[in-house]
């Protein structure tokens, strides 16, 4: 089967069999996280000063920040699909890598960092709050429950890396002034929204397939655990 068909049916088939996971869309919110969190990284990488992130329950973020020059918000318009885009990648490599609990720690100490350093709305604070407990709380359950939940934020994370910037390239074609980053990048650039938007569509599903490669990669069996 072609690999670019394989991808687009994995994903469709896993944004379905997710549906029916009890509290999934609350667990959907980590990929705004990261998506905002690309944002700030990326304002304090161009000399921009970052004032607050917003994340709402609607799975929508927003970061305030000022920036120096259009060039600047250039690169940090396109930095937030980007990034939610590699870090999907990115968890499927700590899967094929046997580094779920690892994984955890980060994706935790990721959410702490984002109430020390940004989130400032009580509903972000809030369940920034509440993630972390509850992947501890998995980190602590033993290694078989503890990958399962790993791979299920994995899944959600990739499904969302690529249906946001499908949302956003909807939008883009309906209303282009208000395409979030895609109208940013069209004001700042001659490029309509809808090209930016496309263009963000297709890295994601670059990296979608990159991810699930990962996974269907054949694993290294684990090592042996001394008496």
């Amino acid at each position: 089967m072609n690999k670019w068909l394989k991808t687009i049916l994995y994903l469709v088939g896993a944004a379905v069999l997710t549906r029916f996971i009890p509290f999934s869309s609350w667990f959907r919110i980590m990929d705004t996280m990261i998506h905002e969190l690309g944002h700030a990284v990326t304002t304090l990488l161009v000399s921009g000063r970052v004032l607050s992130i917003e994340l709402n329950p609607d799975h929508s973020g927003t970061t305030f920040s000022i920036l120096a020059s259009g060039f600047s918000t250039i690169i940090v318009s396109l930095s937030g699909y980007i990034s939610a885009s590699l870090f999907a990648v990115l968890m499927f490599y700590g899967y094929a890598k046997r580094k779920q609990g690892e994984g955890l720690l980060i994706i935790s100490g990721i959410a702490l960092l984002m109430i020390l350093l940004f989130v400032r709305n009580s509903y972000g604070v809030m369940w920034l709050s509440i993630f972390i407990v509850i992947t501890l709380v998995f980190y602590f359950l033993g290694r078989r429950i503890r990958n399962a939940y790993y791979l299920l934020l994995a899944f959600l994370t990739l499904e969302e890396s690529v249906m946001g910037p499908f949302s956003l390239f909807l939008y883009a074609i309906r209303q282009p002034s208000r395409a979030g980053d895609a109208a940013n990048l069209a004001n700042a650039t001659i490029v309509p929204a809808a090209l930016w938007a496309l263009l963000f569509l297709l890295f994601a599903l670059w990296c979608a397939r990159l991810a699930l490669q990962l996974f269907w990669r054949k694993r290294p069996a684990p090592a042996p655990r001394s008496l």
